[in-house]
């Protein structure tokens, strides 16, 4: 058997395991992947990415490469909405579910995109292993165990039938719904279980393009194939196209009952054509399902992506929000393992993205209930806008010091006016002469604004023993507003102060100046690094 020695071993190597390796060798820390499939993904699932998502990638430096990759100008299709119709050759008589806003200029630097599994998979491989990231596919997680300082794991290629003996600092279990990692941890889960069950059918069928009018649509809905509603999905284009009809077990049926045959009969019929050609090209049965872990942290191995939270894919969450997790994981993980946050911090992980895996799973039924027709006046007033999903989501923890603790994690409108707990805002600033999202000072180390020089925050920042990047926002100072006033956007005056996490989370704010600064700033970046508990 071979034995190999690593910080970080990922587990899963679908959109999130890809993203903690690429985020932790962003970060520079070296890690191990394993993936027991052959290779990346060769079906466009997952074709959605949010805004959020486009932020941390460039946040990495790395959004260019999977921003090349988007065909044309995918937004258009997101602004289309989500849509029903009887059959898609009654397009023109289509009603609008839901009409999502989910970005804007004077949210983000960043704008949704669209883009199947099959190509960003691929980018983010490429990606991971520049970043110094080891990628082993065929690769199968056998067992593991852990002690107080590390974890040891089995995996085994299964080409060869070759044992590995991995030693890691700490483990990511990104192994999706069906969770080796999540399993063998004991953690349960809690949730609704199992929703539905569908079958995606990827086809190809050049007439419908036409049929359609070259209607833009995240997702429309037809009825009129007998004993299911099929959902039509463009993100990612039309070659294949991805539909998805429901399937009843509870009926006695089973995705074998569809033969290529019958997938071409739903297809013709819920296109209404009867004569329609089509192709299929692959079929994949899957469960919606809502359940989200009682922890997403157990020692040294964490949960995150479809291990730790699973619900329907209305909304396309699912691979957005673990994305978030690996990124909220990725950077903790590297302070800590650099001796720079104290242990604490990787507590925060479990409290801070559980809340929102819960909250997105919610929602995600919430959108189900509603395309479904199974929905209540209660269950469509608890709907809440896809932006404030994306981009509002509070995280509360004890490395944030004075959030709202009575705030939900979603609230019912956008509010990013740089509340601890939030993502802060984003505004254009110039720097030396180059036009920068504010978004664009954080990814690695924290980040202290204020907007007067002799605001004395500074000077205090800088007789520190723990260090932090600190600028002034302001006309005369080194970062200089192009379009709003800085203090008025993150909720302070121009003497106030501001500390920022390597996420772009607030860690702390102070409206003014205030006396013994120094000691303050001590108190809350010892808190916001897991250090002690710090001040409340």
């Amino acid at each position: 058997m071979n034995d190999l020695r690593v910080p970080v071993l990922v587990v899963g190597g679908g959109p999130v395991g890809l993203s903690a390796a690429l985020f932790l060798g962003r970060h520079g820390v070296r890690s191990l992947l394993v993936e027991k499939r052959d290779g990346t993904s060769s079906l466009p699932r997952a074709p959605g990415l949010q805004a959020r998502t486009m932020e941390l990638f460039r946040s990495a430096g790395v959004n260019a490469p999977i921003r090349a990759l988007e065909v044309g100008d995918s937004h258009a299709y997101f602004e289309g909405g989500i849509l029903q119709v009887e059959t898609f050759a009654q397009i023109d008589d289509a009603v609008v579910l839901e009409a999502p806003s989910l970005d804007g200029p004077e949210i983000s630097a960043e704008r949704v995109m669209g883009c199947g599994q099959d190509r960003y998979e691929r980018v983010l491989v490429e990606l991971a292993r520049d970043a110094g990231t080891d990628i082993r596919f065929h690769t199968r997680l056998m067992s593991f165990t852990q002690d107080d300082n590390g974890v040891t794991a089995v995996v085994k290629d299964t080409e060869t039938g070759e044992l590995t003996s991995i030693r890691a600092d700490y483990m990511i279990g990104a192994d999706g719904a069906s969770s080796r990692t999540r399993e063998t941890l004991g953690v349960q889960r809690s949730g609704r279980g199992t929703v539905f069950n569908a079958l995606s059918i990827y086809f190809r069928a050049p007439e419908l393009e036409e049929l359609l009018k070259g209607r833009k649509f995240i997702l429309c809905y037809a009825t009129a194939a007998p004993g299911t509603l099929m959902g039509l999905s463009r993100l990612h284009g039309i070659d294949p196209w991805l539909a998805a009809p429901l399937y009843y077990p509870d009926k006695g049926e089973t995705p074998e009952d569809f033969t290529d045959e019958r997938c071409v009969d739903i297809v013709r019929t819920a296109a209404g054509k009867a004569e329609m050609k089509v192709e299929i090209v692959a079929k994949v049965p899957w469960q919606g399902a809502q359940l989200v872990a009682e922890t997403f942290r157990r020692g040294r191995v964490f949960l995150a992506g479809d291990a730790a939270h699973l619900h329907p894919p209305a909304g396309g969450f699912g691979a957005n929000t673990g994305i978030h997790d690996a990124h909220n994981l990725a950077w903790k993980l590297a302070w800590v393992l650099a001796g720079k946050a104290g242990d604490a911090l990787l507590d925060s992980y479990d409290a801070e993205r559980r809340m929102v895996g819960a909250a997105m799973a919610e929602q995600a039924m919430v959108r189900n209930r509603i395309r479904h027709g199974h929905a209540d006046d209660q269950t469509r007033a608890s709907m809440v806008d896809d932006v404030i999903i994306t981009l509002g989501y509070r995280y509360q923890s004890d490395a944030i010091t004075g959030g709202d603790k009575d705030a939900p994690v979603l609230t019912p409108r956008l509010e990013l006016t740089g509340q601890p707990g939030t993502r802060a805002p984003h505004l254009w600033l110039d720097r030396d002469g180059d036009r920068i999202s504010a978004t664009d000072l954080f990814w690695d180390d924290f980040v202290l604004l204020t907007g007067a020089r002799d605001s004395g925050w500074i000077d205090a920042a800088g007789r520190l023993s723990i260090p932090v990047q600190t600028h002034v926002v302001a006309d005369d100072g080194d970062l200089v507003p192009l379009e709003k006033d800085w203090a008025a956007a993150y909720g302070v005056t121009k003497n106030g102060a501001v500390l920022v996490r390597p996420d772009a989370f607030v860690a702390w704010r102070s409206q003014r100046s205030v006396p013994d600064q120094e000691s303050v700033l001590t108190d809350v970046l010892r808190r916001a690094r897991g250090l002690d508990g710090g001040a409340r």
